[in-house]
């Protein structure tokens, strides 16, 4: 990560990542930037990649939240058209 060339395909390659591997990465991005060590250019690029990756984690969220409130208000809510309404098997015998 230290020339533009790895950043720029790093960058590129963030799209396809899953939420696992960019949670990971970022980790080590973390883990990197806390140990320090690195020069003013090379912490501005973790910096940024960092923040890449971040955003890669927030989409995968939203999305599986997204999925998960879309779960929890399906069939069984009304105008379904399901034909029970929103009420049990007991309810209607």
């Amino acid at each position: 990560m230290t020339d533009d060339g790895t950043t720029a395909a790093a960058a590129a390659a963030t799209g396809t990542l899953g939420y696992e591997q960019a949670r990971d990465e970022l980790i080590e991005v973390v883990r990197r930037l806390e140990a320090g060590g690195t020069s003013l250019e090379e912490s501005l690029a973790l910096w940024e990649r960092g923040e890449e990756l971040a955003k890669v984690c927030r989409h995968w969220l939203e999305g599986a939240r997204a999925r998960l409130d879309a779960a929890l208000a399906g069939p069984a809510g009304p105008g379904d058209g399901s034909g029970t309404e929103g009420g049990t098997a007991a309810e209607a015998g």
